[in-house]
């Protein structure tokens, strides 16, 4: 009997939120629409951890979880997430994603696109990436902001399951704020992607990650030629950070370590301190030079 093959996936979630007062008079989120389209099944859940700032009260949770492998090569997956003004939404996603080549060779694509509105809060904090071997996969991320709209959004890419040569990968993360550019930044490594290993790209390194806070209400910073630096310790040794200021209250971590855990634990780096105060640690020590991690792309930043 012939070996049916996996039909090709289209799905398109989407989650918005809105901001309501209770009986007390304090705001709280409301999911007011949660719509999954396997392979994306959106599930409500409880906080994690504490209130403050980037999980302030009544902030709405929600997990992203798959009802099926993939994307495997030939899927095309969207979610669109919009939070209201004055809304707070953390979103988390169940598993790490693992992407597969498919039976025709066709590439798999997923598209993401946040909107938060003034004064809204959004906490984006899926699980990794993984490019299997083989694979051809290309994510874009829009990123919509309205002025006074706060955003925490990590990001993570491991190349290849153990031992095991990656497929090739094309990222886009493109963040606008009152319909201006911000930051828009091109990513592709993969055995199709000329030098992708080499010092000017991933250096070797088999992890990838970034951190972007955007918090209007923290207090810039006003030293002259400042920007935020991490703290080196004797851990980083295993892990490359850079750190780039994009306005006074917008600021981009990129780290490039050998496994996920190193990964994990120099973005969070990134989000330690108070939990009302929780953003990228500032040193005292002299700015480090912002650093391009691209490959046949580009960064912009700006107002």
């Amino acid at each position: 009997m012939p070996r049916r093959s996996r039909p090709v996936m289209r799905a398109h979630a989407r989650l918005e939120v809105t901001a309501d007062r209770d009986r007390s008079g304090r705001v709280r989120t409301r999911i007011s629409r949660l719509r999954s389209d396997a392979p994306l099944v959106l599930r409500p859940t409880a906080a994690v951890e504490p209130s403050g700032r980037w999980n302030p009260h009544g902030a709405a949770h929600v997990a992203l979880a798959a009802a099926a492998a993939g994307p495997i090569g030939g899927d095309h997956l969207r979610l669109d997430v919009e939070v209201a003004a004055g809304a707070a939404l953390v979103v988390r996603s169940v598993a790490a994603t693992l992407v597969l080549p498919g039976p025709h060779g066709r590439p798999s694509r997923t598209e993401t696109h946040l909107r938060v509105a003034p004064a809204g809060t959004l906490v984006w904090l899926p699980e990794p990436v993984i490019a299997a071997g083989r694979c051809d996969h290309h994510a874009t991320t829009r990123i919509d902001l309205e002025p006074g709209a706060r955003l925490l959004a990590r990001e993570e890419l491991l190349l290849g399951r153990h031992n095991e040569t990656p497929g090739t990968v094309h990222q886009r993360l493109r963040v606008t704020l009152a319909g201006r550019p911000l930051h828009d930044q091109e990513f592709a490594v993969g055995p199709d992607v000329p030098g992708w290993h080499g010092p000017a790209v991933t250096g070797g390194h088999r992890a990838l990650g970034t951190l972007l806070v955007i918090a209007p209400d923290s207090p810039p910073d006003t030293r002259p030629n400042s920007s935020p630096t991490l703290t080196p310790t004797p851990t980083d040794a295993d892990a490359d950070t850079a750190v780039m200021r994009l306005t006074p209250t917008a600021t981009l971590l990129t780290v490039l370590a050998d496994d996920a855990l190193t990964l994990r634990r120099h973005l969070d780096r990134g989000m330690t301190g108070p939990p009302d105060d929780c953003a990228i640690q500032r040193g005292s020590g002299p700015p480090e030079p912002a650093e391009t991690l691209t490959s046949k792309g580009r960064v912009t930043s700006g107002n």
